[in-house]
């Protein structure tokens, strides 16, 4: 063998070696996680338990990093500039990824086009509350009184875009009622004054209000997926309330940039959903008020795709816009 030959079959087995190195190698560094909300908001609490749950069954290592603002664009925008080698990641859901786009005159990414599906993780139903109080008992007593006094009845929500004012906008279309909408900036604010009586009705994330439904100070009139929650399971569906077919929820997908590797993607869902469908991680996605999800990176892209269109709906119908 020649030495230009040798040389060249050097090459291509140093190439193919390293080439197999990098692939089964995957991850030899810290995994930066960007969670665009702040620490123990509702998509923190599914980002750390995720992390948790896949450092315990692979030993990675995470760097969760919250990046919050402008609806959690600006932590998305950073998952969309970084790097596509598999070592940044973020954690979208139903708002900065399906509502966002139509919400914002300007957005600082495409969110069809500036990410790789990796997985579903987990959904969350809103919850629709009215204070102990109030003689709302049913979904169907709030549509009558909604009804008869257009624009008096009052909708609190934790901003406007978010998952429960356009739930909320999507009852009063459902409906076929006219509600006066209040948004506060965030749900803190929103529940304070649903208990103060300053507010009809919220529709609230559960971490927000299951305990205050649990002490008796609030009433849950339904909630808005289309099957009960197991932790409440009393309160029935909105389509059991009279809402044919209403179903929204808060769900939560990991993200990659675009151009990330393929074998890369496929290797994360395939933890991803091995971690999260461990009974006992579902059991603690359940007990907070989630659903846990699983399914292909095809089916996550398809599923972002389908809720872009059903939300951009809602949002031209509402009229929310936000600059």
């Amino acid at each position: 063998m020649s030495p230009m030959l040798r040389l060249a079959c050097a090459v291509l087995l140093a190439g193919l070696a390293g080439g197999s190195q990098s692939q089964t190698a995957y991850p030899s560094q810290p995994i930066r996680l960007i969670v665009p909300f702040p620490p123990a908001g509702g998509t923190d609490v599914v980002a750390r338990l995720m992390v948790e749950k896949l450092r315990a069954a692979n030993g990675w290592t995470f760097v969760v990093d919250n990046k919050a603002g402008a609806g959690g664009n600006i932590g998305l925008d950073a998952v969309a500039k970084s790097k596509p080698d598999g070592y940044t990641l973020g954690l979208g859901q139903t708002a900065n990824l399906a509502i966002n786009p139509h919400l914002y005159a300007k957005m600082p990414y495409n969110a069809s086009k500036d990410f790789v599906p990796v997985a579903l993780v987990a959904g969350q139903p809103v919850v629709l509350v009215v204070n102990a109080a109030s003689s709302f008992k049913t979904v169907a007593d709030l549509v009558a009184a909604a009804k008869a006094k257009p624009s008096a009845i009052t909708m609190a929500s934790a901003g406007n875009g978010t998952v429960g004012h356009l739930t909320g906008e999507l009852f009063s279309k459902q409906a076929g009622v006219k509600v006066n909408h209040i948004p506060y900036k965030g749900a803190g604010p929103a529940a304070t004054d649903l208990l103060g009586g300053q507010v009809d009705f919220y529709f609230a994330t559960p971490q927000t209000v299951i305990p205050f439904v649990k002490t008796g100070k609030l009433r849950a009139l339904a909630v808005s997926s289309a099957r009960r929650l197991p932790v409440l399971p009393e309160v029935p569906t909105m389509a059991e309330g009279g809402m044919k077919g209403f179903d929204t929820t808060d769900w939560k997908l990991l993200l990659a940039p675009a151009g990330t590797p393929a074998d890369i993607v496929k290797r994360l869902n395939a933890e991803v959903d091995r971690a999260m469908s461990k009974p006992a991680t579902a059991a603690q996605l359940l007990a907070e008020g989630s659903i846990p999800l699983s399914g292909s990176p095809e089916e996550a892209a398809q599923h972002l795709k389908t809720e872009q269109q059903r939300w951009g709906v809602v949002v031209r119908e509402s009229n929310a816009k936000l600059d």
